[in-house]
């Protein structure tokens, strides 16, 4: 299959069927055994995802007329070809080329000398095509206007940012296994294969690369001594103040870096277990604990449905990573901006404010309750605290007093860049009777 060819599928499946990079990517991947021909598919897919309201706005200019919903693959393909044009170093005349001769692969003949024309005319007028959309806030920000307004609404000074942030491309972050190496013995090794990395200052395990690399050619990957994570995640297993002999359950678990950070930072623990409705990413998690040399009681269930799974005996920690819109890591996900709808949101909350309700009378008194979303909406977070408390005498919010983060109400806010992070929101509630 054309390389052009299998991306525009891939986004064909993100746009028109809903589905998501992760569910869509490695399949088409497989049928690929070129690592060039893989790179080039990924790199388009998440580029195009990234870049694809700005995409959408020239495809809408350069078109005549809008193409049929039939022919949606064909749109797919001038959005594959014209992000090789506007942000890819590829010569033009070969993107225009290969990105001409998909059309083969999806059977529409008359479609060869459209995809012609408008990249070339894109090529020709560039200049004007951008002077036409530059007071189109979807399309110079590239996010769909229900969730601009929505970051403007809640964070009016940092909008712009937030919006920019998540068009940046990631930072490769690590987690220095603390069982079997330190974090600067880590580094040392690094710097002895001249790969370049720095410190997250604002945690305690936490590395960050200066150029991303496959990660199974650096030393100890295969050994468990690092795992992938990024820094604000890695926050998470430090704010559970974890000692010997704890009971923890790790609910919504998948794909389980909490879970393992949580095992490297206490090896003592009486139980660490491990939830997910998930059974295809519970997997995930086994597979991530076994390759760290470490263990906990993976179950598949809902979290919620308490009587299904929990033997009765209370927890002193629970980190609860809700499911949620995911809108402070859609630079690590770009397609979450296709994905997600507006109406997502209520009912998003309505699951978050049903796991806490459930979850919480399974945590002894005296015992900690760790909340955390990777969203930045106030809808999903200090408002679902705020309303928890309310309804809950017993519990009792406990200010995080580290130096990061946003002071919210209850907890606190990380938004997308902040310390180099993905946006994250933490709250810690004490169970006082």
């Amino acid at each position: 299959m054309n390389v052009r060819a299998a991306a525009a599928r891939v986004i064909f499946q993100v746009y028109y069927h809903g589905n998501s990079l992760s569910d869509c990517l490695p399949d088409i991947l497989l049928q690929h055994k070129d690592p060039r021909d893989q790179a080039l598919i990924q790199a388009l897919c998440y580029g195009v995802c990234r870049r694809f309201f700005y995409l959408e706005a020239l495809v809408d200019l350069l078109l005549e007329k809008k193409l049929k919903e039939k022919d949606l693959d064909i749109f797919a393909l001038l959005l594959v070809g014209l992000y090789q044009l506007t942000d890819m170093r590829i010569p033009d005349h070969a993107a225009v080329g290969e990105t001409v001769a998909a059309v083969k692969e999806f059977d529409k003949v008359w479609a060869k000398g459209l995809v012609n024309a408008v990249l070339r005319n894109y090529q020709r007028q560039s200049a004007v095509l951008q002077k036409e959309i530059e007071n189109n806030l979807e399309a110079q920000f590239s996010h769909p206007q229900w969730f601009i307004g929505k970051i403007q609404k809640n964070w009016p000074a940092a909008w712009q940012d937030i919006l920019s942030a998540n068009n940046q491309h990631p930072p490769f972050a690590l987690r220095v296994n603390q069982r079997k190496i330190t974090r600067d013995q880590y580094l040392e090794k690094l710097t002895t294969e001249n790969i370049h990395a720095a410190l997250i200052p604002e945690t305690q395990h936490g590395i960050v690369l200066l150029e991303a690399m496959d990660v199974k050619k650096l030393p100890g990957f295969e050994a468990g001594e690092i795992s992938v994570q990024d820094g604000a995640a890695q926050l998470a297993a430090e704010l559970l103040e974890l000692a010997p002999g704890q009971r923890v359950l790790d609910a919504c678990a998948a794909p389980g870096g909490k879970t393992a950070h949580i095992a490297e930072q206490q090896p003592a623990l009486e139980a660490l277990l491990a939830i997910d409705q998930d059974a295809k990413r519970l997997q995930k998690v086994q597979e991530n604990l076994s390759r760290l040399g470490l263990s906990a009681q993976c179950v598949h269930a809902d979290a919620a449905a308490v009587d299904q799974w929990w033997d009765g005996l209370a927890f002193d920690r629970i980190l609860l990573d809700a499911p949620c819109s995911a809108a402070g890591v859609i630079r690590r996900h770009p397609d979450i901006k296709l994905l997600r709808l507006p109406d997502d949101i209520k009912n998003l909350v309505e699951e978050q404010q049903r796991l806490l309700t459930a979850l919480w009378p399974l945590l002894k008194i005296n015992g900690l309750l760790v909340y955390a979303t990777c969203s930045i909406f106030p809808q999903e977070n200090v408002n679902v605290i705020k309303e928890f408390l309310a309804s809950h005498p017993d519990a009792v919010e406990e200010k995080i007093p580290a130096t990061w983060g946003i002071a919210c109400e209850f907890g606190k806010q990380i938004l997308p860049g902040m310390y180099g992070f993905d946006g994250f929101y933490y709250a810690r509630l004490r169970k006082a009777f």
